[in-house]
């Protein structure tokens, strides 16, 4: 079968890349809302992205892809990231599929999935937001530029990594390098439509 994507509507076009550029990662972000009556965990907005990835080491930046509610309006992630403000993306595992699923759901502007998802929060040294507690990997970011695309304007964001948090039980460092054990981390993947996996057993490959 050829898809010719010059015939097919943006909603279509969507639906097919998401089912074919598999697996993706996802980027589970955390940002603080803006509004002086917050305080506390109430503060924080807490939304997945699987638009999502490593886009550069020299400076090292990470991409996100974000668009609009359904109403039309931004979405909360996108209007805390493009404040300036600092946030935290994590890599959620495959034990918090449920939880991070529910942390997608539309809610009115202040009203925190953190809270929502009764997840616990604790503090990221070097960073001025906090990190998820039960998240193996956290990159503190701050905003480094951000492009729009499309009639819609999908904006097209760039995060700058200033900390990184890793599990000490998945990481260890050998000849002055950072090795990563992946299946510690057992990173939740993103699929299409409301399918999800697993990272099943890595393998390594020598590089010619």
């Amino acid at each position: 079968m050829i898809i010719d994507f010059q015939q097919q509507s943006a909603s279509h076009r969507y639906h097919i890349m998401t089912q074919t550029i598999i697996p993706r990662p996802i980027a589970w972000v955390l940002s603080q809302n803006q509004g002086e009556q917050l305080s506390g965990d109430e503060q924080y907005n807490l939304a997945p992205f699987s638009f999502f990835n490593a886009v550069c080491s020299d400076p090292p930046l990470l991409m996100l892809s974000i668009g609009k509610k359904s109403d039309g309006s931004l979405k909360d992630t996108r209007q805390n990231l493009l404040s300036g403000r600092d946030f935290v993306i994590h890599i959620a595992s495959v034990d918090q599929a449920e939880v991070l699923s529910q942390s997608s759901a539309e809610r009115s502007y202040g009203e925190s999935e953190v809270i929502a998802s009764s997840l616990a929060l604790i503090d990221f040294p070097n960073s001025p937001l906090p990190r998820l507690q039960c998240c193996t990997v956290a990159y503190h970011c701050k905003l480094h530029d951000v492009h729009y695309m499309g009639p819609n304007e999908q904006a097209i964001i760039y995060a700058e990594v200033c900390h990184l948090y890793i599990d000490d039980k998945a990481v260890d460092k050998r000849n002055s390098r950072f090795v990563i054990d992946a299946k510690k981390i057992d990173p939740l993947l993103r699929l299409g439509a409301n399918q999800y996996a697993s990272m099943g057993e890595p393998f390594s490959l020598r590089r010619p």
